[in-house]
């Protein structure tokens, strides 16, 4: 009775295998053993389905990091520190021994970068310090100079506050002072 079941089990999968997938008639290369072991097909059958599964896995591609905080950007005075918008960084020659002396009007231009920003890896931290001003605050600092933002520089790259009255200038990646090319006149350079 068995061998009967098993005959008749081996001809319907050989006639299951002949169809087509979308139900036409067709050829199919696949044999049939008689091993009297129906697990080894279920074997099969789940390696099948994991592998397709596996298949079906997509892989997100990698992203750069956004810089955070101080960071280097190419520009065209050369490798220099931008914030983390990308926005050039500048020291005042005018500010004495690690003090900040740009307050009201000039501050308005030339806004403080805040003492608790962020240091990227690209960048020696140690070069880095704070110093306290008037209202309290504090604001970042490289080899002792208090850094600033030009508002003027209206995109990332922008080097509009160089050379501004022969006392602003951007800072390079170790922390000395670009003196340079001023760049173009046709910006409101502001007070200072």
């Amino acid at each position: 009775m068995k061998r009967r079941t098993l005959a008749l089990l081996t001809a319907a999968f050989l006639v299951i295998g002949a169809c087509g997938a979308d139900g036409e008639e067709g050829t199919s290369d696949t044999t049939v053993a008689d091993t009297g072991d129906t697990t080894t097909s279920a074997a099969v059958e789940e390696e099948t389905t994991t592998s397709a599964a596996a298949a079906e896995e997509t892989t997100t591609p990698a992203t750069e990091p956004i810089a955070e905080g101080v960071h280097t950007s190419e520009t065209d005075l050369g490798s220099i520190l931008v914030d983390a918008e990308g926005f050039t960084l500048y020291i005042f020659t005018n500010d004495t021994e690690g003090t900040s002396t740009c307050y009201d009007d000039c501050a308005a231009n030339w806004p403080a970068v805040p003492g608790d920003t962020a240091i990227g890896a690209d960048l020696e931290a140690s070069l880095f310090g704070t110093t306290a001003r008037d209202d309290g605050s504090e604001q970042l600092t490289v080899n002792g100079m208090p850094l600033y933002r030009f508002t003027p520089d209206e995109a990332p790259g922008d080097v509009n506050g160089q050379g501004v009255g022969g006392v602003w200038f951007v800072v390079g990646a170790d922390g000395n002072m670009i003196e340079g090319p001023s760049a173009s006149n046709d910006v409101d350079r502001g007070d200072y």
